[in-house]
């Protein structure tokens, strides 16, 4: 099965810690943009609304990963590689007090990937 999202051992790392800090229940939203960047964003379920029109990718060490349809249709054909660096996010992402940021890499999936994805209609 062809993952649509995975992570580094950097963001499984801080996923760790956030869930000691903040428990279980987290989720990842892939911001479009405008002045919450455009990065992942790591929030409590009371902090954001998941609405029929974000996809989920996948979960990462349980948590669940959501991207908006409008910008899932640049990101469809690549892997999302949820990454942590040392930094400031610059947003409400529940890692900036840990002076680090959580990033999304990618990479093109291959033609085998994307004909494994087309065949179980998640493309």
């Amino acid at each position: 099965m062809v993952e649509k999202v995975i992570a580094s051992p950097a963001a499984l790392d801080l996923i760790a810690l956030l869930k000691r800090r903040h428990g279980e229940q987290l989720l990842f939203v892939q911001s479009g943009g405008c002045c919450d960047n455009s990065a992942p964003n790591c929030y409590l379920p009371a902090e954001v609304t998941i609405t029929p029109g974000d996809v989920l990718l996948g979960h990462l060490a349980g948590v669940p990963f959501y991207m908006p349809q409008s910008h899932y249709q640049y990101w469809k054909h690549t892997q999302v590689i949820l990454d942590a660096v040392d930094g400031n996010p610059g947003n409400f992402s529940l890692e900036g007090p840990e002076g680090k940021m959580f990033l999304s890499r990618a990479r093109l999936f291959t033609d085998q990937e994307m004909a494994e994805l087309m065949a179980a209609g998640d493309f």
